[in-house]
């Protein structure tokens, strides 16, 4: 062979690289997808750190605009000493109307902490990525007060519209021109139908639900009364309809037409509330799904009992498995953010009503959807009846056991429903 025959042209050059180029890529898409399903939170981070928009600019106008005179140093040498000088991000509240679990302003100091985990860890893609498809109901409506005869509920329907405009509000600074591109099928998978009354119930777990499904339950005539549907029947009886079980038509002709509810409460109580019911009392599912990992992740030298059966989670254990972006187990509905469950953005509620003052909400809520009059909303414990109602009071003890950082953080991870649904803490 002469070597003139060894010397390939370019074309074939060409051809070579190509080959091996694409090998290559093909064999980095694999290696990627295998990647993806072994570490699906690391991606899932990543994603989520690539598609926030929540910006530390427009929290902080947000912020500015709802009381501008109780956010504002004298002077910006002042500022920047307060920010080099503290020892942990420096929050400004004002005056807290306990009574109504809710505050008239909030405030964080930009290019703080916590923004900068705000805008890492809050996943506020999901609120507000682009949608695929264009029916969605953009505009709150007024709702029909027609069926309200009493005098009585001025005071409650007063305050009814402060938090729908609060809301409101707070969604135009935030939301108003990107939308999700999150399937709508699970972004209305926690929403409850009732079609009588033409009804739209949010769940939000820890804040009255599962006696929010019994009222649902006798609109829908499956039950004469609220007081006779156990625990069981309410939660695995699959007796009432979620709105992704309708079609795309019918989902979206709901969420334009019926009246929309949603309920929530101060997320540090909602989040002892969860602890307590979880992990405090035997449970087959909780235990050893999430306790197990939880114990053997964060509790150094567990005994092999602990190991085995997953009982007695501490406190402070599941607070460093919620703020662990690696966590072993994923998050639960008892503890997920209402942003990420109700989508308050997006879907835009017409009534909000607050665990704080569940009865009379509720209450007022079945007389504006036209319920039968002798229709009350239960006051009674779902279960655990015997245990104290988790409270501020009963919040502060199990928040003793945490470091200030810790209880940071935890206020940090909840940051945007504490601002959605005007919130304060005095737990910090």
């Amino acid at each position: 062979m002469q070597p003139s025959e060894l010397v390939m042209n370019p074309k074939q050059v060409f051809l070579s690289v190509l080959l091996f180029g694409v090998a290559g890529l093909l064999l980095f898409m694999y290696l990627q997808v295998c990647i993806e399903e072994q570490h699906p939170g690391r991606v899932e981070k990543r994603r989520e750190q690539r598609a926030t928009s929540v910006t530390r600019e427009k929290i902080q106008e947000h912020i500015t605009n709802q009381n501008p005179k109780s956010h504002m140093l004298k002077d910006p040498k002042d500022k920047l000493e307060n920010l080099l000088n503290s020892k942990r991000p420096t929050r400004v509240f004002t005056e807290t109307n306990h009574s109504q679990g809710e505050a008239p302003a909030l405030g964080r100091k930009p290019g703080s902490p916590t923004i900068q985990l705000i805008e890492k860890q809050q996943g506020t893609k999901i609120l507000f990525r682009k949608f695929s498809e264009t029916n969605w109901a953009v505009d709150i409506r007024p709702l029909n007060k027609s069926l309200v005869t009493d005098s009585k509920w001025k005071r409650i329907d007063a305050t009814q519209e402060k938090r729908r405009s609060f809301l409101q509000e707070f969604c135009k600074k935030y939301g108003g021109v990107s939308r999700p591109q999150s399937h709508v099928f699970h972004m209305v998978s926690r929403i409850y139908v009732e079609d009588k009354h033409k009804i739209l119930y949010c769940e939000v777990p820890k804040a009255g639900c599962s006696n929010w499904k019994r009222i649902l339950m006798v609109l829908n005539g499956l039950a004469p009364s609220a007081y006779n549907i156990s625990h069981d029947a309410v939660h695995y009886g699959k007796h009432l309809k979620k709105l992704d079980s309708f079609d795309l038509k019918g989902i979206y002709s709901r969420l334009n037409t019926y009246t929309k509810a949603v309920f929530v409460r101060d997320p540090m109580e909602r989040l002892v509330s969860a602890f307590r019911d979880k992990f405090e009392h035997p449970n087959s599912y909780y235990h050893p799904v999430f306790g197990k990992a939880i114990i053997k992740k964060y509790r150094p030298n567990a005994c092999e009992e602990a190991l085995n059966n997953g009982s007695g989670v501490k406190f402070k254990e599941f607070i460093h498995y919620l703020l662990d972006s690696h966590r072993p187990v994923g998050m639960d509905i008892h503890w997920e953010k209402v942003s990420k469950l109700c989508y308050p953005c997006l879907i835009h509620y017409d009534f909000v009503g607050k665990f704080e003052t569940l009865e009379e909400d509720a209450n007022y809520f079945l007389q504006l959807i036209g319920a039968p009059k002798e229709l009350k909303f239960p006051n009674f414990k779902d279960r655990h009846s015997s245990d104290k109602r988790t409270n501020a009071q009963v919040v502060g003890q199990y928040l003793k056991d945490l470091t200030r950082t810790e209880r940071q953080l935890i206020y940090d991870f909840y940051y945007l429903d504490y601002l959605m649904f005007n919130y304060t803490t005095p737990f910090l």
